[in-house]
């Protein structure tokens, strides 16, 4: 009964980081997309008065994905840790002491 129980955490810590792996993966394409997109079409866009073309909105979403992709392989060593353990505690937030 233990080993099931294990191995479906197992299964779920594997689909769950799939998941959000393939969304920051989506996340960058979508980037590239949009910025071929900008650049083809020379697409602009007005922020304060000012024209910034998309393609600097295109790298934004790039870096933001690729940032999300390193954080989601930083937990991914954080959850196949064998000391690691789902506590409610985790949720909770941090005194600072003065």
């Amino acid at each position: 009964m233990q080993s099931k129980i294990v191995k479906d955490s197992l299964n779920t810590k594997k689909m769950s980081i799939m998941v959000l792996s393939i969304i920051a993966i989506f996340i960058c394409l979508s980037g590239v997309i949009f910025g071929v997109y900008c650049w083809v079409n020379n697409i602009t866009f007005k922020v304060l008065n000012t024209n910034v073309p998309g393609i600097i909105f295109a790298a934004l979403v790039i870096y933001l994905g690729v940032r999300y992709f390193l954080s989601v392989s930083k937990l991914k060593k954080e959850l196949y840790k064998e000391s690691s353990t789902f506590s409610w505690g985790n949720f909770r937030k941090q005194k600072v002491a003065k």
